[in-house]
């Protein structure tokens, strides 16, 4: 009788479960309206965003520096922007702001 719980123990060590798999979401930044970002139809945040814009900017010019404050900042006006100007893609909303120089 114990045999076979001992053999059942023995053949689920070997039975392989699939793990879930993460799913890859991949996004046009150029194609993110402003109604989008303000909406928060994204699985980002404003934020997270004008973080990527600073890379994407910045990263250009190879400036390694970070300022927190001037990223915050630049989140209230991309904020501010966005709710006059629906329509306007976000990299165009940088552009019109002057941030992304």
């Amino acid at each position: 009788m114990k045999a076979r719980p001992l053999l059942a123990s023995a053949l689920l060590m070997f039975v392989q479960i699939p793990a879930p798999q993460a799913q890859s979401v991949t996004v046009d930044v150029a194609k993110v309206t402003c109604d989008e970002l303000f909406k928060e139809e994204l699985q980002w945040t404003s934020g997270e965003i004008i973080f990527w814009l600073s890379g994407y900017y910045h990263g250009e010019g190879h400036n390694t520096i970070i300022q927190l404050g001037a990223l915050k900042r630049d989140e209230e006006k991309l904020n501010q922007y966005c709710y006059g100007h629906g329509n306007t893609t976000v990299m165009d909303a940088v552009k019109n702001m002057g941030l992304g120089k």
